[in-house]
């Protein structure tokens, strides 16, 4: 797997603007990567657990380092329910699965659909899950997903880049 260590970049950032207020009892960063959000959620919640795909990203987290870290696939090793989960989703549109940290697959919707359906069981009700999408990738597609599998979803800030928009999206069950 690529990537063994991640930074936080400028999508990590952007959503994390978005949910550095975030309070409650409960909340998961599924992807983490560098752990940044992880440590920014344990600020404001009781319990934060963080997942990740790849076991060596987690195990090399050293400057945002939190408890709670477990390697599953988004959130399938889990049985608790979550009042607030985020996720800055691998959503760049891709034919290969190169690097699982950024490639969403066809349209980059193959993979955040797998991190929906994951996340979805552990998400309780009246529970919010923030992620951060494209203008590279159907977004469309995957705002349509979620209002169907029964979340109330709006937009809730956009952010110019050089070559793309970023997105961030909340989804309310």
């Amino acid at each position: 797997m690529k990537n063994e260590e991640y930074p936080p970049s400028e999508d990590t950032f952007f959503i994390a603007n978005h949910i550095e207020n975030e309070k409650g009892d409960y909340a998961l960063d599924i992807g983490s990567g560098s752990g940044y959000l992880t440590k920014l959620l344990a600020e404001n919640f009781s319990l934060v657990v963080g997942t990740d795909i790849n076991c060596k990203v987690l195990q090399n987290q050293t400057s945002y380092r939190t408890k709670n870290l477990i390697c599953c696939n988004g959130s399938d090793a889990l049985k608790i329910k979550f009042d607030f989960i985020v996720c800055n989703l691998p959503y760049l549109a891709t034919e290969k699965i190169l690097d699982i940290a950024t490639d969403g697959g066809a349209e980059g919707f193959v993979i955040p659909k797998k991190i929906f359906d994951s996340a979805l069981k552990n998400l309780k009700e009246n529970g919010k899950f923030v992620f951060v999408t494209s203008s590279l990738s159907n977004y469309e597609k995957l705002i349509d997903y979620a209002q169907n599998l029964g979340l109330e979803t709006k937009i809730v800030a956009n952010k110019k880049l050089f070559f793309e928009e970023l997105i961030i999206v909340e989804a309310k069950k």
